[in-house]
């Protein structure tokens, strides 16, 4: 089968590289499955069948295109060639039906071609983190990590709570958790942002409406395999924890503290009591981070050549906004409202699908 040229005006010759990438990319991984070594390591086992999973409905339908083309060449083949009058007649009523199959599928490929990537992203690290309000902030950042735990829950995801720093009257200052399963990041990468709340805060005693705020980070986690850090780049601190907690707290040297000399970034990990735990987390934090920056650099070169394939757009300042007089969530990259207690019981299936739409049609106009 001949694989389409630049002639069709949908698929650009950056998208069809990239298709006959994919499709050299399965067969290569079809042959892995079935080798002994990785039959018995189960991790790169699951590692390769996400990712054979989440490239083969666009491989299967570049593979049926071809064969539309190549019975659509042959059916011109008998037209042109007059040498059959009945079989020319029936090839020119089967063509237009050949034709718009083909453009159906083009442009099915091409949202899936945007979005492989993503899918076989199978966990993700979110960071929440108290903005402006006070106290009320944190009572906000800690609302917004329940959504996010029933968002989790509703979905049949993996929810982890790796570390948090608790607040006095309630909520978080700061929260870590991980959250794993088919189509996560796919799904909540269009939460990185700054959420706004308006409401009566339950400390205020003149019922005067607040506005407080709480930063959302969403960071694709990477197999060990997808990044490698020299141990020598980073320096380790043990510390007692910090803030308020139980016995453990200010006592016993369980903390972890990360820098890693090249990027000067820091990870900070005290929620559990076992050092070694605390390490373990630490790392994974770390691993995410440096992987994010590395994806957002190469996200950036591409769409600066205008063949982006894989990531969100850059975060914005304000994505949303709570408002508990109207029962509403404002989604300001959508300009759609939503019902507020929907979303903050984790029914999120709306808001997500158009967010995923917005995007898929962002990458379609960048190639």
């Amino acid at each position: 089968m001949t694989p389409p040229t630049e002639s069709n005006p949908t698929l650009t010759p950056a998208a069809i590289a990239r298709l006959n990438e994919l499709r050299a990319e399965r067969e290569a991984l079809t042959q892995r499955i079935a080798d002994p070594d990785v039959l018995a390591d189960h991790h790169k086992l699951r590692e390769i069948t996400i990712r054979k999973a989440a490239i083969d409905p666009v491989v299967d339908r570049y593979e049926r295109l071809l064969a539309i083309r190549d019975e659509a060449a042959q059916l011109r083949e008998s037209i042109e060639s007059g040498a059959d009058a009945e079989l020319a007649a029936m090839a020119t009523d089967e063509l237009p039906a050949l034709a718009e199959e083909d453009a159906a599928l083009s442009q099915s490929i091409l949202e899936e071609l945007v979005t492989s990537d993503d899918n076989a992203v199978a966990s993700v690290i979110l960071e929440l983190r108290a903005g402006q309000g006070g106290d009320e902030a944190a009572i906000w950042a800690g609302d917004l990590l329940e959504m996010y735990r029933r968002r989790a829950e509703r979905a049949g995801w993996a929810f982890e709570l790796l570390d948090a720093s608790p607040s006095d009257l309630g909520g978080f200052r700061h929260a870590v958790c991980t959250i794993t399963g088919p189509g996560v990041w796919t799904q909540l990468a269009h939460e990185a942002g700054v959420h706004c709340v308006k409401r009566v805060p339950a400390t205020e005693t003149q019922g005067r409406v607040h506005t407080s705020t709480a930063t959302v980070a969403v960071l694709p986690e990477p197999q060990d395999v997808e990044i490698t850090i020299d141990p020598g780049d980073v320096v380790e601190h043990i510390t007692t924890a910090q803030g308020p907690g139980g016995q453990n707290v200010n006592k016993v040297a369980t903390a972890v503290h990360l820098i890693h000399k090249p990027t000067g970034v820091e990870v900070r990990m005290q929620e559990s009591k076992s050092q070694r735990q605390n390490r373990d987390k630490a790392w994974r934090l770390l691993r995410a981070r440096l992987y994010d920056i590395e994806r957002q650099k190469q996200q950036a070169e591409r769409e600066a050549e205008r063949r982006g394939q894989i990531g969100a757009g850059g975060r914005s300042e304000r994505i949303r906004t709570y408002r508990y007089k109207d029962n509403q969530a404002v989604d300001h990259r959508l300009n759609e409202s939503f019902n507020l207690q929907s979303i903050l019981a984790g029914d999120h299936d709306d808001l997500a699908a158009a967010l995923h739409r917005m995007e898929i049609e962002r990458r379609l106009a960048s190639m």
